[in-house]
């Protein structure tokens, strides 16, 4: 990084809030020294957090506010009473230029729609969608919506391809990434018509992306594309099946290790590969699920995660950042906008048809 970078943090939002917050902070401070934060929150609970931590201490600024958004709150009652709790003024400081990005665990209905209600969509997004990373036996993947939009047109699909290529392009330093469309199988006559149109449109496209079409649920987690598009509620079903398969294998090897003298000698010899396996898949090395589409970055972090999780949400954000994703995001969105879809072979030959026939009616007249 060649500039400070500014972030701010709902230190109130989790389940271990504000301890694990501020732990994580001093964490991404000491890996990403030109970061710099505000946070927000009780500050008889976070100062005398952040006095055991001087590095931290000298490159943060505390603002006080005694209302937190409860976990339990719905996105309406957030809107109407948590503007000036401390999730709403983390997201108040990025619209007012004061901060890069926020951070939050807090509740996700409540963090999406204040973001939007504050920040307001990009131009040429009609709708944000949740974007995270997702460990593939390749590396990482990216895979959006997430769960911010249950319902997707084939024009919310084209955005989220173009968001999401933007984000592998900051984040995993790919020129031009693969982007392919989730669906029911890889032919082109599978799905329904909304994600065969976002298909085409697609194919169509002139953009920075391999477009490559359709995967299957199984592509998730082989790694061959960079991008995966789907809707809100296939995204989240997809995540959390994942993420349930990943915890049942990591307790039912634990069990096998576990289950006799033999085992547990095999294990010694094992255990830096299993070590190595249990950190790739570990959620907090993948943490930090971005809002994206919005006038500002929103990033949120698991509820339960831990400080070094935290800090791995604060290090996507700050990734973001200096590498300008938003205005990425922009260039991609003109340049699709730029270059209409050519009309298809077919629709020209219905066209001529049109055409011939009015001519014959024009003759007729006359």
């Amino acid at each position: 990084m060649t500039r400070e970078i500014i972030i701010s943090l709902d230190a109130m939002g989790g389940d271990y809030a504000p301890q694990i917050v501020i732990e994580g902070a001093s964490i991404a401070r000491e890996r990403l020294l030109d970061v710099k934060f505000i946070i927000f929150g009780d500050e008889t609970k976070i100062a005398p957090l952040v006095t055991k931590y001087p590095l931290l201490k000298e490159n943060c600024e505390i603002r006080h506010t005694d209302k937190t958004v409860s976990a339990e709150a719905k996105p309406g009652q957030a809107l109407r009473r948590g503007r000036t709790s401390s999730m709403g003024l983390a997201i108040q400081s990025v619209k007012d230029g004061e901060a890069i990005a926020a951070v939050s665990a807090g509740n996700t209905g409540a963090l999406m729609a204040m973001g939007k209600f504050m920040l307001k969509t990009m131009p040429g997004i009609d709708r944000p969608a949740m974007t995270s990373l997702l460990p593939t036996s390749r590396g990482e993947s990216i895979m959006l919506d997430l769960g911010a939009n249950v319902e997707c047109s084939e024009e919310n699909l084209v955005q989220f391809a173009i968001m999401g290529a933007a984000f592998a392009r900051t984040v995993l330093g790919l020129s031009k990434p693969s982007v392919a469309l989730l669906n029911v199988g890889v032919e082109e006559l599978k799905g329904n018509e909304v994600i065969k149109n976002a298909d085409r449109m697609l194919r169509d496209a002139n953009l920075p992306m391999n477009y490559t079409g359709f995967t299957e649920g199984h592509g998730l987690a082989n790694g061959y594309v960079d991008v995966v598009v789907t809707d809100g509620f296939t995204g989240n079903v997809a995540l959390k099946t994942a993420e349930g398969t990943a915890r049942m294998i990591a307790g039912m090897l634990k069990d096998a290790l576990e289950d006799s003298i033999f085992s547990k000698i095999g294990y010694l010899f094992a255990k830096p590969a299993l070590m190595g396996l249990k950190n790739h898949l570990d959620p907090n090395n993948h943490n930090g699920a971005v809002f994206m589409g919005l006038n500002g970055l929103v990033i949120k972090s698991h509820g339960s995660a831990s400080a070094p999780g935290f800090a791995s949400a604060i290090g996507v954000a700050a990734d973001m950042a200096a590498h300008d994703l938003l205005g990425k995001i922009s260039e991609d969105l003109k340049l699709f906008e730029s270059h209409p879809e050519d009309e298809s072979d077919e629709e020209k030959a219905d066209a001529a048809v049109l055409s011939v026939a009015g001519e014959e009616i024009k003759d007729k007249v006359i």
